[in-house]
């Protein structure tokens, strides 16, 4: 008898600093897990990012438990506390690495984030090494200008091998991206609402916390 042959785990890496998370992230997880047939979707708050912000984000514990709050509903979900636990600054290359050494050589993994964080992925160290390991989904808004992608030789990914050392990228688009994090924070600082832009469980523990004024 002969058994199914056993389909390899395809699994989706949602970096991001999640300050705060918002229903634009939750909806572009949701439709990578479709169009890309993942079996899960790890959420993975930053740590400590070697490249700074320009403003200081929320200690990364708060962020994590927003992020827990958001996707505790969704069965495919589930957050990662890798890169917080992780001692020193965290580079995406160490998560990767450390994914694909808990899923093995078989498994397929997209890493996911915004199409702008993933041209500046790729200009990072160790960005072979990176794209040696995943995919790229790079998620962006109706209307996004892939100019960008174009001036630095690395083409969307077209059913077609990438020239050796390129990464391979998706691009999936999301209109909900039209929702951000720096806008949300700005809301809260002047006091206007953020319902249905956040999960109501994040929108009253940002309110609760007093975060963002």
């Amino acid at each position: 008898m002969l058994l199914p042959e056993k389909k390899s785990i395809r699994i989706g890496i949602m970096g991001g600093t999640f300050d705060p998370i918002h229903n634009g992230h939750l909806v572009t997880a949701e439709e990578a897990l479709v169009q890309f047939e993942l079996d899960k979707v790890f959420f993975v708050p930053t740590g400590y990012p070697p490249h700074k912000e320009e403003r200081k984000s929320l200690d990364p514990v708060e962020r994590y438990l927003m992020t827990v709050i958001a996707t505790a509903s969704n069965p495919h979900f589930e957050v990662s506390k890798i890169e917080i636990d992780r001692k020193g600054l965290s580079f995406t290359v160490d998560t990767v690495r450390e994914f694909r050494k808990n899923y093995g050589a078989e498994a397929e993994i997209f890493f996911i984030t915004g199409a702008d964080a993933i041209l500046e992925i790729i200009a990072w160290k160790n960005a072979d090494k990176l794209a040696e390991m995943c995919k790229f989904i790079a998620a962006t808004r109706p209307g996004y200008c892939l100019k960008k992608f174009e001036e630095l030789h690395v083409l969307p990914y077209e059913n077609k091998e990438p020239e050796p050392g390129k990464p391979k990228i998706y691009m999936m688009e999301i209109p909900a991206l039209a929702i951000s994090s720096t806008d949300i924070r700005k809301r809260v600082s002047h006091k206007y609402p953020i319902r249905y832009l956040v999960p109501e469980g994040v929108a009253n523990y940002v309110l609760k916390r007093g975060f963002y004024r």
